[in-house]
């Protein structure tokens, strides 16, 4: 099968072969495949490998939202005036900090060009965060943003982050918490499945009462809560708040998020929280695997 595969790319017998297709038509068709398609048949032959770099095959690619992502994440680094698309696709595909907070990222998911961002626990306002009978921050590779927070014991948790005036192109959104019950070690040597072993010495309180997290648009018309007890010890775990709806992606949309267990008949701790998750809703699933890898 290969041999003859190879034949249609080279004959001598005067015959058409895909070596005769014109870059015109290969554009056409890798426009109707998905990016990691494109970049496999660019290797077929000088047409597809020409057409691979047109920007009218990745201009369909990118979303709609594309130039602002520019702006917001490229902005002050090196990026020629005149890139092609491609090159954009693919600086895109890189998780990139916003060029004025290092705090929050995007990027687009390779396959399906969709946006997902990433909001640190830096950049949300935490009761008691520097004070460290209660919170203590800890380097960690685990984390994107190369540190985590963690939780020794508090009465009151209390976390309220926000998104500005972002522009998310149409779809359906999930909003998820990245939170692990137990103390990570850097200096443990203990592995299993392939993570290090934590502590679980000051987890406790989180069976007394569930955990609130929620979710607000700044029009004030989508509004989405849910309640969970904390039980997965020793893990990473993604805790959805809720789900907002873009219908105009040339509206900004600002995104307001909390994570909050109030009641002083208890104390509760042994919390890491690393960052909120910002992704497509088809896409949860399989981008909350990538960030637990």
């Amino acid at each position: 099968m290969g041999a003859g595969f190879s034949d249609l790319l080279d004959r001598d017998d005067g015959r058409t072969t895909l070596g005769d297709v014109p870059e015109s038509c290969a554009a056409s068709i890798l426009g109707c495949l998905d990016p990691p398609e494109i970049c496999r048949l660019a290797g077929l032959n000088r047409a597809f490998r020409g057409a691979s770099w047109a920007d009218i095959v990745w201009e369909t690619k990118l979303p709609s939202n594309y130039k602002f992502l520019v702006e917001k994440v490229l902005a002050d680094k090196t990026m020629p005036e005149k890139s092609s698309r491609k090159e954009i696709y693919s600086r895109l595909c890189a998780p990139n900090c916003f060029a004025d907070d290092e705090n929050k990222m995007v990027w687009l998911e390779k396959s399906s060009g969709k946006v997902c961002v990433l909001v640190s626990y830096k950049a949300m306002r935490i009761t008691g965060i520097d004070d460290r009978r209660y919170w203590t921050h800890i380097p960690s590779d685990e984390s994107r943003f190369k540190q985590i927070a963690y939780l020794q014991q508090t009465w009151w948790l209390e976390v309220v982050g926000e998104l500005d005036d972002f522009h998310f192109p149409a779809g359906t959104y999930t909003l998820f918490f990245k939170l692990h019950l137990g103390k990570p070690s850097a200096a443990s040597k203990r592995f299993i499945g392939g993570r290090r072993v934590s502590s679980s010495d000051q987890v406790h309180g989180w069976d007394k009462k569930p955990v609130r997290f929620q979710l607000s648009t700044s029009n004030g018309r989508q509004t989405a809560w849910s309640e969970r007890y904390l039980a997965e010890q020793g893990s990473w775990a993604h805790y959805r708040a809720g789900e907002f709806t873009v219908d105009n992606p040339d509206v900004p949309i600002k995104i307001k998020f909390s994570m909050m267990q109030i009641d002083c008949t208890h104390t509760k701790g042994g919390l890491c929280l690393d960052s909120v998750l910002v992704c497509p809703k088809e896409l949860g699933d399989g981008v909350m695997m990538k960030q637990l890898a």
